[in-house]
């Protein structure tokens, strides 16, 4: 498992000083234009609300293929790339809060978005909350909970306003045509 702090702090969230959640950004390939960071920013506070989560400190780092396959092999020993890694990094406490890494393939949320024709963006969000849930206990092992997963994340992207990502077409993005 990586050390805390594998991301750096390029993109820290303009928080609320009394929100409980601390959400950092780090993108090594420069803001992918088809992912609105505010956007990851504000699924993963929804997650933890929508959860009523415990102060929470998350980081999100969006890289490619190489990078993620790097990350697999190191801390999981798979190998090729993933579409989305999470690591708890929370102390044994109680009453610690929350911490976890996030690693997302932007290259991945491409290739994936265009199978199943939705925006990149779409994709990318998706594995953000599947990311997030995977930090607040959920498991996507069995068939059963990871039908489970699924529509909870499809629930969450709803509520963002893009519509089901894992069992449907996202919102708009038709119209937009794929990315």
């Amino acid at each position: 498992m990586p050390d805390k702090g594998i991301l750096e702090d390029k993109d820290r969230s303009a928080m609320d000083e009394d929100s409980p959640y601390d959400i950092c950004l780090s993108d090594d390939q420069g803001t992918h234009p088809h992912i609105d960071a505010d956007l990851l920013r504000r699924a993963v506070m929804l997650t933890l609300r929508e959860h009523q989560s415990r102060p929470a400190r998350i980081g999100v780092a969006v890289v490619d293929d190489v990078q993620i396959a790097a990350v697999n092999r190191q801390y999981l020993g798979h190998h090729g790339p993933t579409d989305v890694i999470s690591f708890d990094l929370s102390e044994d406490e109680d009453d610690a809060p929350l911490e976890g890494e996030i690693i997302i393939s932007w290259e991945t949320a491409a290739r994936q978005a265009a199978e199943r024709d939705h925006s990149i963006e779409a994709e990318a969000l998706l594995y953000t909350v599947h990311g997030v849930l995977h930090l607040i206990g959920y498991d996507d092992q069995a068939d059963d909970d990871s039908a489970t997963m699924h529509a909870e994340e499809d629930r969450i992207l709803t509520l963002l306003g893009l519509g089901a990502v894992y069992g449907g077409e996202a919102r708009g993005n038709r119209q937009q045509g794929k990315t």
